[in-house]
């Protein structure tokens, strides 16, 4: 069970989004890195990829690299490794993004130092898509999208 004040601090976080950059987006349907945006996606959030291959990714133009984002950002939520973890944040802070959202399996102690040091609201370590159903907020990303 999540504790009220992360509890708090997620739901006004899913409420306050509105546009995700997906950091590590795949074009590959059987990774997360595909259907958790999808997912979020669903829910209504504008998802921008962001992958150096380029290309379209959920009807949106694929960035390939976060400096080139030029619309405003509210999350970040970063399918890399944690090793790139700390760039990314700095990279973060330079978009203006509010939110720094490792995925699950990611942690940096680094990057959070980083990111919470420019007043970036850092989570590590959980599924932006798992924790929206977990929230009550949605159907979660395993449930049937065509349902």
């Amino acid at each position: 069970m999540m504790e009220a004040a992360v509890r708090e601090q997620l739901l006004r976080i899913y409420a306050e989004t509105r546009t995700i950059a997906v950091v590590g987006a795949s074009a590959d349907e059987s990774k997360a890195a595909h259907q958790i945006p999808r997912y979020l996606q669903s829910q209504g959030y504008r998802i921008l990829p962001v992958n150096p291959r380029g290309g379209e990714l959920f009807g949106e133009p694929v960035f390939r690299s976060l400096a080139e984002v030029d619309v405003p950002v509210d999350v970040v939520e970063v399918f890399r490794p944690a090793q790139e973890a700390p760039e990314i944040a700095r990279q973060a802070i330079a978009i203006g993004a509010k939110v720094l959202w490792l995925q699950l399996g990611i942690v940096s102690e680094e990057a959070r130092r980083i990111a919470e040091a420019a007043g970036l609201t850092v989570v590590m370590n959980r599924c932006m898509g798992a924790t929206h159903a977990l929230l009550g907020l949605g159907p979660g990303p395993h449930a049937s999208i065509d349902a």
